[in-house]
């Protein structure tokens, strides 16, 4: 048996016994309608996603910024953490991927609680930022990677002690620490790293996955002051 298919094994293993309804109906729906959209295969998981909610639930967040909509696969999973008067604003880029979004947010039942905003987000979160919104509890990155320092540097802008920060896809299947390795992608990965690392308001540490995204992994940053 490859290791790939070990590891989709293992998967499978996991979220029959833990998540036994995952995915429901939306969730379903959302991944179901983003592959008929053509939308990127590249959603977390299952098993992510519920990572993703308990982390904002441990959090009690109330306010949640996600970086990289897709096909609101990720923000359904997020939104589900917040309390009912809970907000969770999503950027994405891409205005096809946005509008199929908003169409499996809203069959979840969350578009009153989420939000998404079309356009680069380096050009939305100054936008958000000048509305001067409460900090937010949980910020997830899952956009371009090339701009990761950017998203970083914003996401403590927005942020305030406590605050957590998740960064996905930071091992880019170990080329990451490949020092002949200049994707632009892996580049502006490790420039987050280094940010997360060298920044005396932040606290984090990285982990590495396997199982139906194949190898990859998560850099979680707490904010510290």
């Amino acid at each position: 048996m490859s290791e790939q298919r070990l590891w989709h094994e293992v998967d499978d293993y996991f979220t029959d016994r833990l998540l036994p309804d995952a995915p429901d109906d939306a969730l379903a729906a959302a991944l179901r309608d983003s592959d008929a959209a053509g939308l990127p295969k590249i959603a977390v998981s299952p098993l992510q996603g519920k990572l993703l909610q308990l982390l904002a639930q441990l959090q009690g967040a109330r306010n949640i910024l996600e970086i990289g909509t897709l096909g609101g696969y990720s923000t359904i999973w997020l939104g589900r953490a917040l309390p009912a008067d809970g907000r969770l604003v999503s950027l994405e880029y891409d205005p096809r991927h946005a509008e199929v979004a908003v169409r499996n947010i809203a069959r979840a039942g969350l578009d009153k609680q989420v939000e998404v905003r079309v356009g680069p987000a380096l050009e939305s979160l100054p936008r958000l930022a000048d509305e001067n919104p409460p900090p937010f509890d949980v910020v997830f990155i899952d956009a371009d990677k090339v701009n990761n320092p950017h998203y970083m540097e914003w996401a403590l802008r927005l942020t305030s002690t406590g605050s957590l920060i998740v960064l996905d896809n930071v091992v880019r299947g170990g080329r990451v620490a490949d020092p002949d390795n200049t994707d632009p992608d892996v580049l502006g990965t490790r420039a987050a790293l280094d940010l997360i690392g060298g920044h005396p308001r932040l606290s984090g540490t990285a982990l590495q996955t396997v199982g139906a995204k194949s190898y990859d992994g998560f850099a979680l940053a707490r904010v510290l002051a």
